[in-house]
């Protein structure tokens, strides 16, 4: 005797609540996505689907994820979908549901009071010090550790983020919102998938400042662990626009040993005590490279890293740690031109357990003191 129809109607509807939409990572039945699902007399179930925007790229991956839940009810012998896309009041409804709140003009989630995102700014002094590879090699190490990680590409002239971490999908815009990409367990968004191939950008600091806005602002993100902002070289204006947008941010200083790079490394560090920010520590970068016969060759000289972070200390009047040193890795370049970081392509690669090393240090979830009690009393008269 088969099952009545309303109790496999209730397990189909239950198999689609385990079903997440790929970007949102939230259960379609959730976001308002089933618009109906009905078992039909020969146990076919023929389920309706709305899509956030037509010719949505994740559509197979969708219909994959739904016939394999629905499939696996007792009493169901076959899995038919029909795709729509959702009206404008609809994907309305869904950016007010996801952000909370009645549309109000949408805020940077990470500056907020409660936020529990730790948030690292990647910064250097000068270019070609490897800022861009340690970044991404971070993002995917804390990625492995089970941590929810976002990466943004803030070097809008020199976006280079999307290649080595992999991520060649477009984002998906609903509404006001953006959903970013992810590659390797970590989201990311760059301008670079806003331009028309290796198209330069040429843009003033206003604009700047409200691309960043925008990154932070309209981009969903979900919850995070951990966000990482890939700084461009320098004390410039995008370094500046962090301070005011995201004032909790922390910064991480990337040099190498040779001591005109670390002079400049340690003007990017030091620009915290302007913006009253925490420098959590510096990484050196291209430490030595190791020679068949097991010596080290000290390419760059030796100590830079060291050095920043004692000038640092000295000059902030707090404790600024040497996190690591990375060595010189030709795995490292390759890993990144083929969009597969490092710490996952090879992590017994010297320069993977090195960043390993420094990620595990970085691994610490924030915690929120909304809704906590401190254990302050008031002092007596």
């Amino acid at each position: 005797m088969s099952a009545p129809a309303s109790t496999v109607e209730d397990a189909v509807m239950a198999a689609l609540a385990t079903v997440e939409d790929p970007e949102i990572h939230r259960p379609i039945t959730e976001l308002g996505m089933v618009q109906s699902a009905v078992v039909g007399d020969d146990g076919v179930v023929r389920v309706e689907l709305l899509l956030t925007v037509p010719g949505c790229p994740l559509k197979d991956k969708l219909r994959a994820d739904i016939t394999a839940a629905v499939s696996a009810v007792p009493g169901v012998t076959g899995v038919e979908i029909d795709f729509g896309s959702m009206t404008q009041e609809q994907r309305q409804e869904l950016q007010t549901k996801l952000r909370g709140g009645g549309g109000a003009e949408p805020v940077i989630p990470f500056a907020q009071p409660g936020s529990r995102t730790r948030v690292y700014a990647v910064a250097s002094g000068k270019g070609g010090v490897g800022k861009s590879s340690v970044t991404v090699n971070l993002a995917a190490a804390l990625a492995a550790r089970g941590l929810a990680v976002g990466v943004v590409d803030a070097d809008i002239y020199g976006h280079s983020v999307p290649r080595m971490l992999g991520a060649e999908d477009r984002p998906t815009r609903v509404e006001d919102m953006i959903m970013p990409p992810q590659a390797n367990g970590v989201k990311v968004i760059s301008i670079g998938m806003f331009t028309s191939g290796n198209a330069a950008v040429v843009w003033r600091g206003p604009m700047l400042h409200r691309a960043l806005q925008q990154f932070l602002a309209d981009v969903y993100w979900g919850d995070l662990d951990v966000l990482l902002l890939d700084l461009p070289p320098g004390t410039g204006d995008v370094a500046i626009s962090v301070a005011q947008l995201l004032p909790n941010a922390e910064i991480l200083v990337v040099t190498t040993p040779q001591a005109a790079a670390a002079e400049v490394a340690e003007r990017a560090g030091a620009i915290a005590l302007q913006t009253h920010q925490r420098v959590v520590g510096v990484i050196e970068n291209m430490s030595w490279l190791e020679l068949p016969d097991g010596t080290r060759m000290e390419v760059f000289g030796a100590g830079g890293g060291q050095s920043v972070a004692e000038s640092l200390t000295r000059t902030i009047g707090a404790q600024v740690p040497l996190l690591g040193q990375i060595p010189l890795d030709t795995r490292v370049r390759e890993a990144g031109d083929n969009g597969r970081p490092v710490v996952v392509a090879d992590p017994s690669a010297p320069a993977a357990v090195a960043l390993n090393q420094i990620a595990d240090r970085l691994a610490v979830r924030r915690e929120s003191l909304v809704g906590k009690p401190l254990g302050l009393k008031p002092s007596g008269r």
